[in-house]
């Protein structure tokens, strides 16, 4: 279960993330639901594999640094996930 908890930290933190990107770009928001489901694809992408990836491990310990990596991971991989979707979705309406 220990190793479970930073992967669910990515991934609330993601929708997080996702959501907040959607209320400052305005114009590449895809509602809250689909802000925090791009969010939660994009924390738990991020999160886990891309920071493990550079040599980070989330899941190396559940210390205040383990927890920040998580959380902030999550945010910035489910924000930009979603500000990436956004924009491909505002160029394809474009068309």
């Amino acid at each position: 279960m220990e190793s479970l908890i930073p992967l669910i930290v990515n991934l609330i933190s993601g929708a997080v993330g996702g959501n907040v990107v959607g209320k400052l770009a305005k114009n590449l928001s895809l509602g809250t639901l689909g802000n925090s489901l791009a969010g939660i694809f994009g924390g738990g992408l991020f999160g886990q594999f891309l920071l493990g990836a550079v040599g980070i491990d989330p899941a190396a310990g559940m210390d205040l640094t383990g927890i920040l990596t998580s959380i902030g991971g999550g945010a910035a991989g489910g924000g930009v996930l979603m500000a990436i979707i956004g924009f491909i979705k505002k160029m394809m309406n474009k068309g």
